[in-house]
């Protein structure tokens, strides 16, 4: 898996954060160059919103902040972040050490796939469909990078 294409997900999460307020990843799938972002949240954005997620997706690229990867304990991480941490899909109760990705003011995830060193090593990420799925309440946001 290209950590560019992981690490995008980071970064959209945070816009969609920002512009939803939507917290919750329901699931993700990447592969190559493009990826999807799964969501729990109950309507579909409007245009106006999706291109305020493009925008503040790419800006964050731009700004080329680092990334940073903490290695520390499950007591620790939950005390500084809460359950920020964590998507809907829960990590098992015998996991005591986590991987935590951060990306300050912007993004907090426990994750174990590798990452860039900084936004910046991304590259151009396009939102390439949006889709709702009502009866799930799921958000789906399939982008793509540059190979």
């Amino acid at each position: 898996m290209d950590p560019r294409t992981h690490t995008a997900l980071h970064v959209i999460k945070g816009a969609v954060q920002q512009v939803l307020g939507a917290k919750w990843t329901a699931r993700v799938h990447v592969s190559d160059h493009k990826g999807v972002l799964i969501v729990q949240y109950d309507r579909k954005p409007t245009e106006e919103e999706i291109a305020e997620i493009q925008r503040l997706t790419n800006e964050k690229v731009e700004e080329n902040v680092p990334i940073e990867i903490l290695e520390m304990t499950r007591e620790e991480a939950e005390k500084r972040w809460g359950d920020a941490i964590y998507d809907l899909f829960p990590l098992p109760p015998n996991i005591t050490k986590l991987k935590i990705v951060h990306i300050k003011g912007w993004n907090v995830n426990a994750c174990k796939e590798k990452h860039t060193k900084t936004t910046g090593e991304i590259g151009k990420i396009t939102i390439t469909k949006v889709k709702f799925r009502k009866n799930k309440q799921l958000l789906e946001i399939h982008y793509q990078i540059q190979p």
